[in-house]
């Protein structure tokens, strides 16, 4: 690949890599695919849920996409395999009031991506990447995957999307991190939001904590 052809795909900030580094908080968990589901709920026509083979059924695409660490590296030209994002949005019938979902993975983790963003056409739930099956480390067996934003939104080991009205920080935004995270901005950390996103992070998780509370 030419220099300039490098420079011109990697965003402000960012090292090209050929490796795929692992990073991760915490153990990595393995998933029991007897009991693995993966469910959409919150605000949608219908609640819905698929057992592993359900969701192997579901139409395959390929997507090939870049993707970019807040820690700074880059690795180009990965070849995913799974479902589309636009297919479960379609299916679960998202309303009017949705405006963003919180990404729920084993173990508890979260993190918030608005509707805007996963309605692109690269966006998917991905079970295989180049030619095999996502490895543990890697958030297999299957992985939200968003090339445009850096790749902490891409939750591993993904089980659930939960659509909202706000949109809510989730693990690592709680922790410092930037609550929509474009690469391309280079929007990395909470410091680097403007006041309104300021004011909707405050507002959004309040409006989170008062719904728990009466529930």
């Amino acid at each position: 690949m030419k220099e300039a052809e490098t420079r011109e795909r990697l965003p402000p900030g960012q090292v090209l890599t050929h490796k795929w580094p692992v990073l991760t908080y915490g153990e990595t968990p393995r998933a029991d695919l007897q009991t693995w589901t993966f469910r959409c709920f919150g605000l949608v026509d219908q609640e819905l849920s698929w057992t592993w083979k359900e969701f192997l059924d579901l139409p395959r695409v390929e997507v090939t996409s870049d993707i970019h660490c807040v820690t700074r590296w880059s690795r180009f030209d990965n070849r995913w395999e799974g479902v589309a994002v636009a297919e479960i949005l379609r299916r679960a019938g998202v309303r009017r009031e949705a405006i963003a979902v919180m990404a729920h993975s084993e173990g508890g983790y979260t993190t918030n991506i608005s509707l805007a963003d996963l309605r692109g056409d690269d966006v998917l739930l991905a079970y295989k990447h180049d030619g095999r099956d996502v490895a543990p480390e890697h958030g297999g067996p299957c992985r939200l995957v968003v090339p445009k934003l850096y790749f902490w939104k891409s939750a591993k080991w993904i089980r659930a999307f939960e659509f909202l009205d706000v949109d809510a920080p989730g693990f690592w935004e709680v922790n410092g991190y930037h609550l929509h995270a474009d690469a391309w901005k280079e929007e990395r950390y909470s410091d680097q939001e403007t006041d309104a996103m300021q004011r909707m992070r405050s507002e959004s998780a309040r409006r989170r904590r008062g719904r728990k509370e009466t529930t």
